[in-house]
């Protein structure tokens, strides 16, 4: 018996009982890097070394959903908090696959314009400052989090200011309007010349909600340069009980038509879910 697919393109999210429960999202902002603490106190945060590889040391922060949201520990809090706070594997699966492969002179960063959706910590988005990108982009749910971590953690891996900065908050089906987006038909009047999308495209584990998984890939399809960008997602091949996964989006990606997709890398550790690093281009 044929499957029955999972999603269309005819609307964003037809989920109305679980919608009506979720509180509305926060509003769309933007976080400005130079209002927050010196490099010097950003270095007195604490924070932990990651490492990547013998030649590359990155830092996270250590921040808690208590200190920044007034509640227990938690990963998600479904329309309030999104679990930004959490190094999720991932992220660095993501940072490791990129750094690999600039190591092995199959990929260059300078120049380019990043977006990072759904940062959190912002290591990957960190990774491409560190490696000459000319304009990075950080996206969150929460402006907390870009308040309370990513700026901080930006600032703790950056010894001087090496790219355009931008911090935005807000929901995947809003957010686009504070980005630099690749078509006439999703630019903002105030856009002027800084359009045009970005040539890279970075996420880890975004894709854990189906409700969620059309607006996250129609924010791509209106940020991505149609014409020589490019996509790198990591994530878990599943999420048990929540029902999103790497494959679930992946096949949204086929269905659809439009990108081209391949998976690139797979992490089979035994100590979590299966985990899997994608590459999407358009056709």
């Amino acid at each position: 018996m044929q499957e029955a697919a999972l999603f269309s393109f005819s609307s964003t999210s037809n989920n109305s009982d679980s919608d009506s429960n979720k509180p509305s999202p926060p509003p769309c902002t933007q976080v400005l890097f130079s209002q927050f603490q010196s490099q010097s106190q950003s270095k007195s945060l604490d924070s932990d070394p990651i490492l990547i590889n013998d030649s590359l040391t990155l830092y996270k922060g250590r921040v808690s959903t208590f200190d920044v949201f007034g509640v227990a520990n938690s990963d998600l809090l479904p329309g309030k908090y999104e679990g930004g706070l959490k190094l999720w594997e991932g992220s660095l699966d993501l940072v490791r696959f990129l750094y690999t492969e600039i190591q092995k002179g199959r990929l260059s960063l300078k120049g380019m314009r990043v977006l990072e959706i759904g940062c959190g910590h912002g290591l990957p988005g960190i990774l491409t400052i560190l490696e000459g990108a000319s304009l990075v982009h950080f996206q969150d749910f929460n402006a907390e989090v870009l308040k309370c971590l990513t700026i901080p953690n930006v600032k703790r891996n950056m010894s001087k200011e090496l790219a355009e900065l931008g911090f935005f908050s807000g929901d995947w089906g809003e957010v686009h309007k504070m980005l630099l987006c690749d078509s006439i038909e999703n630019r903002t009047e105030d856009c002027g010349t800084s359009c045009g999308g970005y040539d890279l495209i970075l996420m880890a584990e975004t894709m854990y909600d189906i409700a969620s998984l059309c607006s996250l890939y129609h924010l791509i399809k209106k940020c991505m340069k149609k014409r020589g960008g490019t996509v790198y997602l990591a994530g878990k091949k599943y999420y048990f009980g929540v029902g999103g996964g790497t494959r679930q989006f992946i096949r949204m990606v086929e269905e659809d038509g439009m990108m081209e997709a391949c998976m690139i890398s797979e992490v089979t550790d035994g100590a979590s879910n299966v985990r899997e690093v994608w590459k999407l281009i358009y056709k």
